[in-house]
C-alpha cells in the first residue's frame, strides 16, 4: 500500500574512491564527502565518516584506523563502505523513509561481477530499492552533455581518484573501452614517492593531495614559487622542513599522466575510423576531480594530437549524468543494468 501511495525518491550516487556525490531528483547537489571511514577496530565502533574522517588520515593514535572502502572503483572493504553509505543515506534521506528510493550509481566499466554485488548489496542493505547500475564513462558523457545518443564518436575521459576510464561513445554504448587503475591516489602516491626519493623528505596522504591541488601541474610551469613542506626526515626521523619550487610537481605528476595518455592512445587504435573524423573534430572532454590538475588539457591535446577540453564542474558530473539517465531510463537502456 506504501508503494501506491507514495513515490519513491530517485536517487544519483556517484560512490567514488576518494569521493561521493548524491544528488536527489529535484533538489540538486545533497551530498558530496570523501569516501573515507574512522573505526576503532577494538569497539568495533564508527568513529567518523566523510570529512571529519579525512582530516583524521595518517593522524589516528594507536587503536584507531582511517580508511577509505573503496580501491580502484570497486569495494575493497564491505563492512565499511555499507557504514559509510548507512552515514550518507541518513543523512540525506533523513528520518522516516516510506518508500524505498530508486538508486542510479556509477561503476567503472571494467567492474568484475563480484565487485558489481559487493556494490549492490552494500546499496541494498542501506535502504536502496530498485537499482540501476551505469558505467561511469557513460554517466560522464551525458554529465557533460556530449551527444551520446547519435551516430557520432564522443570521447570522454572520466579521471577519478582510483581509476581513470577512457571511452569512445556512440548511440548510447560503450564502443571502445580502457581503464588504467590508477589516477588522482596515484599521483598523491608520486608525490610522496618523489619527495622521499629526492629530498629525503616523509610526508603523508592528505599533505600530498594538499600539494597536488594547490601546486601539482601537467605542464611546465612558467613562475614558479618557493614552497615550504614540512614532514619528517626518512633517514634521521626528525621533523624536517624543506624549501622547492612549485615546478618541481611536474615530474611525479607526469609519471602518471603519461599512463593515461596511454590508455586514452589505446581507446583510439580500437576505434572504428568511421567514428575517427568525429572525434578529431570535437576532441575529448576530461571529467572527474583529477580533470582540475593544472595544465592537463594542454598536456593531453599535445600528447593525443587531438583537443582536449574540461568539462563543467568536472568533479559533479558523473553524478549529474546518473540524475538525467535515472530521469530517462529509456533513452540509456542500452548502457544500463538493473539489480
Amino acid at each position: 500500500m506504501i508503494n501506491k501511495l507514495f513515490t519513491p525518491q530517485k536517487i544519483a550516487i556517484d560512490f567514488g574512491t576518494a569521493n561521493c556525490v548524491m544528488i536527489v531528483e529535484g533538489k540538486g547537489v545533497v551530498l558530496q564527502e570523501p569516501t573515507v571511514v574512522a573505526i576503532s577496530p577494538k569497539e568495533k565502533k564508527v568513529l567518523a565518516i566523510g570529512e571529519d574522517a579525512k582530516l583524521m588520515l595518517g593522524k589516528v593514535p594507536e587503536g584507531v584506523e582511517s580508511k577509505r572502502p573503496l580501491k580502484n572503483g570497486g569495494i575493497s572493504n564491505y563492512r565499511l563502505a555499507e557504514a559509510l553509505l548507512k552515514r550518507f543515506f541518513r543523512k540525506v534521506l533523513g528520518g522516516v523513509v516510506l518508500a524505498k528510493p530508486e538508486v542510479m550509481v556509477a561503476a567503472p566499466a571494467g567492474l568484475t561481477s563480484v565487485e558489481e554485488r559487493a556494490l549492490t548489496q552494500a546499496l541494498s542493505s542501506v535502504g536502496a530499492g530498485k537499482i540501476y547500475i551505469l558505467p561511469e564513462p557513460v554517466a560522464a558523457a551525458i554529465g557533460a552533455g556530449l551527444p551520446i545518443n547519435q551516430s557520432t564518436g564522443n570521447l570522454i575521459v572520466n579521471l577519478g581518484g582510483g581509476t581513470a576510464e577512457v571511452a569512445v561513445l556512440s548511440l548510447n554504448g560503450v564502443v571502445a573501452y580502457e581503464s588504467y587503475r590508477g589516477a588522482g591516489d596515484v599521483i598523491n602516491e608520486a608525490i610522496i614517492n618523489y619527495l622521499k626519493r629526492k629530498h629525503n623528505l616523509i610526508v603523508g596522504e592528505v599533505t600530498a593531495e594538499e600539494l597536488k591541488i594547490k601546486h601539482a601541474s601537467a605542464m611546465p610551469v612558467k613562475n614558479p614559487i618557493e614552497i615550504e613542506i614540512k614532514g619528517k626526515n626518512s633517514k634521521t626521523g626528525q621533523p624536517d622542513i624543506i624549501k622547492i619550487g612549485s615546478g618541481e610537481f611536474v615530474e611525479p605528476t607526469r609519471e602518471v599522466l603519461d599512463n593515461i595518455a596511454n590508455s586514452v592512445k589505446k581507446v583510439l587504435a580500437k576505434t572504428p575510423p568511421e567514428l575517427m573524423s568525429d572525434i578529431i573534430d570535437n576532441g575529448m572532454v576530461l571529467s572527474g576531480g583529477t580533470a582540475m590538475l593544472k595544465g592537463i588539457d594542454e598536456f593531453l591535446t599535445k600528447a593525443i594530437g587531438i583537443p582536449a577540453y574540461v568539462a563543467e564542474d568536472p568533479l559533479t558530473c558523473v553524478a549529474r549524468g546518473l540524475e538525467i539517465a535515472i530521469k530517462n531510463l529509456g533513452a540509456y537502456k542500452r548502457s544500463i543494468r538493473i539489480n
